[in-house]
């Protein structure tokens, strides 16, 4: 798993009960994600098309500093299925997990087209396996 984004908790960031918002942390995840997708196809023309289930296993609260880790699990024929897991960045304690999410690559028309990829192709720098 590639734990490349981290994130500060600021209080922009909490819901009412003092914890930060899932929909901002799953507004982080897609675009971490897509951008994983992006470069793993070499086309910008990337689109969500399918998340699993969102499994919360704890919360995070102001202050802590969460990580975001993505890993490339599939290449279909013009998709790309990724695996994500968010965890505090200090006491490595997870905080969600989400088994599938799948990119499909597009062609300018904004139509799926093969991306003929079929095993990661773009190593990050520091990436242990």
């Amino acid at each position: 798993m590639n734990f490349h984004t981290r994130k500060w908790v600021k209080p922009e960031d909490l819901n009412p009960n003092g914890t930060l918002f899932g929909g901002t942390l799953l507004r982080w995840i897609d675009e971490e994600a897509v951008i994983y997708a992006i470069v793993q196809l070499g086309n910008p023309k990337v689109v969500t098309k399918f998340i699993s289930e969102i499994n919360f296993v704890s919360s995070a609260t102001l202050g802590e500093i969460i990580e975001l880790g993505i890993q490339a699990t599939y290449f279909g024929k013009t998709s790309i299925t990724l695996t994500c897991e968010v965890r505090n960045k200090i006491t490595r304690k997870s905080i969600l997990t989400i088994d599938k999410l799948v990119f499909v690559n597009l062609d300018e028309n904004g139509n799926p087209v093969p991306h003929g990829k079929t095993e990661i192709t773009y190593a990050f720098a520091g990436d242990r396996p």
